[in-house]
């Protein structure tokens, strides 16, 4: 701890986050996407998003490009780089969780000590890896953003996959083949997992017609 940050304090406030969690009507919890880029993690994180939405659950989709547009504009992806962004967005999906939010997290977030140093920021229920599984021939054959085509060219270093690694979950708390499966049976998989948990009770209703 520096000098200067002996001088900050935590401002507690009169509301906690049961209190926020009981406003809301659910509990709150992060949902970590983890997975090669293409294989249907923002895709799943967005349909599961306006699911929740529909039933009155209020939630929030952090995804990876996006919070690159202004919080971590100043970041690269270097194994530092992508370190220091997931924790910043670790820290983020935290403070969502305690202003009493669902949030989901969509990550490529490559390396396993990375991943373990966002979970040890959480209690361990509040914390659900989803390995969101897809081949790298299947991801490279959807390319989306064309990003796998710049990799194979050198257009883009540090690509995981391609020129940077990426370490499969060991234990996460369940995976999603989506070679397998469709979004809205991702869907389905995901917020009955949240039924078990007790962290909502909700019907399914998806659009079965999106695609990854």
């Amino acid at each position: 701890m520096s000098k200067e940050d002996r001088h900050i304090t935590w401002q507690a406030s009169s509301l906690n986050r049961q209190d926020r969690e009981n406003n809301n009507g659910h509990r709150s919890r992060t949902i970590w996407f983890t997975g090669l880029s293409g294989a249907g993690k923002s895709s799943i994180a967005f349909a599961l998003e306006r699911t929740l939405h529909e039933q009155g659950v209020r939630c929030y989709v952090l995804d990876g490009d996006n919070v690159r547009h202004g919080l971590n504009r100043d970041l690269g992806f270097t194994a530092a780089d992508r370190k220091e962004n997931l924790r910043r967005i670790g820290e983020v999906s935290k403070l969502m969780v305690d202003a009493g939010l669902l949030v989901l997290s969509a990550f490529i977030s490559p390396h396993a000590q990375d991943r373990e140093m966002v979970r040890q920021l959480f209690e361990p229920e509040d914390f659900i890896e989803v390995y969101v599984r897809c081949s790298i021939e299947e991801c490279e054959r959807r390319d989306p953003k064309g990003l796998y085509k710049k990799a194979r060219k050198g257009e883009i270093h540090h690509f995981t996959g391609i020129s940077a690694p990426y370490d499969i979950p060991t234990s996460p708390s369940f995976v999603i083949d989506t070679e397998q499966c469709n979004i809205e049976e991702a869907v389905q998989e995901i917020v009955q997992h949240l039924q078990r948990i007790g962290a909502l009770h909700l019907p399914v209703q998806t659009n079965s017609s999106l695609t990854y």
